[in-house]
C-alpha cells in the first residue's frame, strides 16, 4: 500500500513504506529484474502540526507531475459495477540496473467524483474505501503490468495482505469462471508473501457482502470462502493459501506469525536497511574515505572496528550538530551540542509506548542531576483514529511543560524521511520500547547502527538478533523480555528482585525502571566519562550491525530463499 521513494513523495506513511523502498533501491543495485507497485496518493497520508499537544491532520500537497511520468496506458477495473479508469505513472530507481515503479492513479475526469477518489488518501477512509484502494492495486496491479509489456513475470512478491487481491486476479484469467486445484497450485507457485505484524490491526478482514458489492464475483464464492476465510475474507489469510512461500521480518516475528497462523509454514528474512539512504553525509564521507567499496558491499562495514576514534566522533559531532540545530529552529528545544541525546521516533500508538521513558520524571530528572544532562527527542504520527496514539502525544507535551536545564525536552512535528534521517544519525542513543511480541521487525535502530549509534530497546524484534549488550546497546529488561546475548552473569531483572524496586504485576513500571537504570548504571557514565569505551561501542554498532542488517543482505536473502526456491532453481 506505501512505499517511500523520496523525502518529496508523501507516498508513504512510514517504517513500512520506506522499507519496501529500500528493498527496490537495493534490487536496483543488485541488478535485479524487478518492478515495484503502488497507488498514487495525491494527498498523501497527512501533514501533521501539534497545537497545544493536540495533533491536527492537514492535507499535503505536492506536485506528483515533477517527480513522475505520466505513462500512455490505462486499464480498468470492475467496482461495485462500474467501470473504473485506473492510470499509470512512472518512476525509475537508477542503480546497476534501471528498476521501473509504476504508480496507479483513478483520479482521471472520466471517473466519476468519487472514484478519482480511490488512489488519493494512504490509510484514509472506511473498510469500503480500503477494498476499494486494494482492488485497484492487485487487481489492477496485474492488468497494468500486463499493459506495460510485464506480462512475462514469472513472480509476485506481496507486502502484506494488502494486495493480496492481485492472486485472484491471477486465479480468473483463465476466463472460464470455474477455478480448478491444477489453477490454485500454479498461481502458488508465482507468488510470494511477506507479512510485516503480528497486530490484528495490520491483518485486514472484510465483510465477504461488502467484498463481492465491490469486486464482484472474481472467482467463485465458495473458492474464495476456502481460500480466504469462512465468516470474513482475510486479507492475510488468502495471501498465505495463494503463495509457495511465505515469511515473517525477523526470526521471532516468523515464530510468532507461525503460532498466529497455525498449519503454515512461515520462514523468515529479518529486515534491513539500505545503507546508502540512511547513512548521513558526515559517515558517507568517513566511509568513502576509509571503506571505498561499502557502498557496493556493505559487508566493507565490518572494518569500521579499525577506524579511527577521532574520525568516527568527527563525524557523529557533525551529524549531531545537524540534529541540534533543526530542533532549535522547528521546535526551540535550547539543545546544547555536549549534551547526552536521546532520540524515539516512531508512530505513536499505544504497544510502542513512547511514554515508557517519562514513567518517573523525577526518577529521570535525578540521572540528569546527578550524571549529566539529558536531552529527549521526540517524533512521530498518531493514525487520525487512534484516541490512544494523541493522548499520548499530549502526554510529551505535558511533560514538556516541566523540563528544566537539566532534562530538555522537544517534540519534532510531521515525521519524515527527512527528520528520520537527522534524528538516527544525530541522537547518542535510540531508544526502541515496543510490548513484545508486538514488534515485528522495526528498523529504525538499524538506521541508527549505520550512523554509530547505539540503541537502548525491549528485546523484540530484530534487536533479539543485534543486542550484544555494552557492545552494540543494551536491552530494557523486565517481565516481556530477558537480557540480551553476551551480557554479564545476574541479570538485571534479579538484582532489582532482591533491591524490592521491580512491580511483576505492572511491566511497564518495571521496564521504565530497567531503562533508568541501564541510563544510570551503565551508560551515562560511559558517554560522560569513558570516551574511548563510547566509541567502541560507536564502531561496533557499524561492523556488527550496519554490516548485517542492510537490504543488500535482505534482498540477496529474498533471492535465495524465495525468488529462486519458486522458480525452482
Amino acid at each position: 500500500m506505501e512505499l517511500g521513494l523520496s523525502k518529496q513523495m508523501p507516498t508513504y506513511c512510514g517504517g513500512l513504506g520506506l522499507l519496501a523502498g529500500d528493498l527496490l533501491y537495493s534490487a536496483a543495485d543488485l541488478n535485479l529484474p524487478i518492478v515495484g507497485v503502488t497507488l498514487l496518493y495525491k494527498k498523501g497520508h497527512f501533514y501533521q502540526k501539534i497545537n497545544a499537544g493536540e495533533q491536527q491532520e492537514l492535507p499535503v500537497h505536492w506536485s506528483h507531475d515533477d517527480f513522475l511520468m505520466r505513462l500512455p496506458q490505462k486499464i480498468a477495473v470492475t467496482i461495485e459495477g462500474r467501470s473504473v479508469a485506473v492510470q499509470a505513472w512512472g518512476f525509475t530507481i537508477k542503480g546497476n540496473a534501471d528498476v521501473p515503479v509504476i504508480f496507479l492513479d483513478t483520479d482521471l475526469p472520466e471517473n466519476s467524483a468519487e472514484d478519482r477518489t480511490i488512489t488519493h488518501t494512504l490509510y484514509g477512509g472506511d473498510e469500503r474505501y480500503r477494498i476499494m484502494q486494494e482492488a485497484v492495486l492487485g487487481i489492477g496491479g496485474v492488468r497494468m503490468l500486463n499493459a506495460l509489456g510485464f506480462e512475462s513475470l514469472s513472480l509476485y512478491h506481496m507486502n502484506e495482505g494488502h494486495s493480496a487481491l492481485l492472486a485472484l486476479e491471477l486465479l480468473s484469467r483463465g476466463g472460464s469462471g470455474e477455478v480448478s486445484e491444477a489453477a490454485v497450485e500454479a498461481v502458488k507457485k508465482r507468488c510470494i508473501f511477506t507479512t510485516h505484524t503480528p497486530a490484528p490491526s495490520g491483518h485486514d478482514k472484510f465483510e465477504y457482502t461488502l467484498v463481492f458489492n465491490i469486486i464482484g464475483e472474481i472467482v467463485p464464492k465458495k473458492m474464495l470462502m476456502r481460500l480466504g476465510g469462512e465468516d470474513r475474507l482475510n486479507m492475510t489469510l488468502l495471501a498465505l493459501n495463494l503463495s509457495h512461500y511465505v515469511n515473517g521480518v525477523a526470526k521471532k516475528h516468523g515464530e510468532v506469525s507461525g503460532r498466529m497462523f497455525p498449519g503454515y509454514h512461515i520462514e523468515s528474512i529479518t529486515n534491513g536497511v539500505n545503507s546508502k539512504r540512511w547513512t548521513s553525509e558526515a559517515f558517507k564521507h568517513l566511509f568513502d574515505r576509509r571503506l571505498p567499496h561499502w557502498q557496493d558491499d556493505p559487508l566493507q562495514l565490518r572494518k569500521a572496528a579499525h577506524l579511527p576514534d577521532e574520525e568516527v566522533l568527527a563525524a557523529h559531532r557533525e551529524a549531531k550538530s545537524r540534529l541540534i540545530d533543526y530542533a532549535n529552529e522547528k521546535a526551540n528545544a535550547g539543545f546544547d551540542y555536549d549534551f547526552f541525546t536521546i532520540g524515539f521516533a516512531r508512530r505513536f500508538t499505544g504497544y510502542k509506548r513512547p511514554t515508557l521513558i517519562l514513567n518517573n520524571i523525577e526518577r529521570l530528572k535525578g540521572i540528569a542531576n546527578s550524571l549529566g544532562p539529558i536531552q529527549l527527542v521526540f517524533a512521530g504520527k498518531a493514525h487520525p483514529k487512534d484516541a490512544e496514539g494523541k493522548a499520548l502525544i499530549r502526554r510529551v507535551y505535558e511533560v514538556i511543560k516541566s523540563s528544566d536545564d537539566r532534562l530538555r525536552i522537544c517534540y519534532l512535528e510531521n515525521y519524515d524521511m527527512e527528520t528520520a534521517m537527522l534524528m538516527t544519525s544525530g541522537v547518542d542513543l535510540w531508544l526502541n520500547n515496543p510490548k513484545p511480541p508486538q514488534e515485528a521487525s522495526g528498523t529504525s535502530g538499524m538506521k541508527a547502527a549505520h550512523n554509530g549509534v547505539p540503541s537502548l530497546s525491549t528485546l523484540d524484534g530484530w534487536w533479539i538478533e543485534g543486542c550484544i549488550e555494552g557492545v552494540t546497546g543494551w536491552a530494557i529488561e523486565g517481565s516481556t523480555g530477558s537480557a540480551c546475548s553476551s551480557s554479564v552473569p545476574g541479570s538485571e531483572s534479579e538484582r532489582r528482585d532482591k533491591e524490592g524496586r521491580s512491580d511483576k504485576n505492572d511491566p511497564d513500571m518495571e521496564e521504565a525502571e530497567s531503562i533508568y537504570l541501564k541510563l544510570e548504571k551503565m551508560i551515562m557514565p560511559t558517554f560522560y566519562n569513558n570516551n574511548a569505551a563510547w566509541v567502541k561501542i560507536m564502531k561496533s554498532c557499524i561492523s556488527i550491525n550496519a554490516s548485517f542488517f542492510n537490504s543488500q543482505r535482505m534482498v540477496k536473502q529474498y533471492v535465495v530463499n524465495a525468488y529462486n526456491t519458486c522458480l525452482g532453481r
